[in-house]
């Protein structure tokens, strides 16, 4: 298996409304989630959200695809270009 480290950047547009799946999401893929910080950010009603990751560019890829899917949610992901042999 081929790992890459990255960092996937997710703005949530409407927490009220997103925020709950968006935590189911990365609770499901827990087994590639290094660390993360979330910032609300009050004065424009949003959460940016920073994920640090390291799996495959498949598993990477479906995080980041299911995130991007979310209405009211853009998500993108930042990966290195060394490939890690897996576990």
């Amino acid at each position: 298996m081929e790992n890459r480290i990255g960092v996937i950047g997710i703005v949530v547009e409407d927490p009220k409304k997103s925020a709950d799946t968006v935590n189911e999401l990365l609770s499901e893929f827990s087994d590639i989630i290094i660390g993360r910080m979330g910032i609300p950010y009050q004065k424009r009603s949003v959460c940016i959200i920073s994920v640090t990751v390291d799996g495959t560019n498949e598993r990477i890829g479906a995080l980041c695809g299911k995130l991007g899917r979310l209405d009211g949610v853009n998500a993108k992901s930042v990966l290195s270009s060394k490939i890690y042999k897996g576990e």
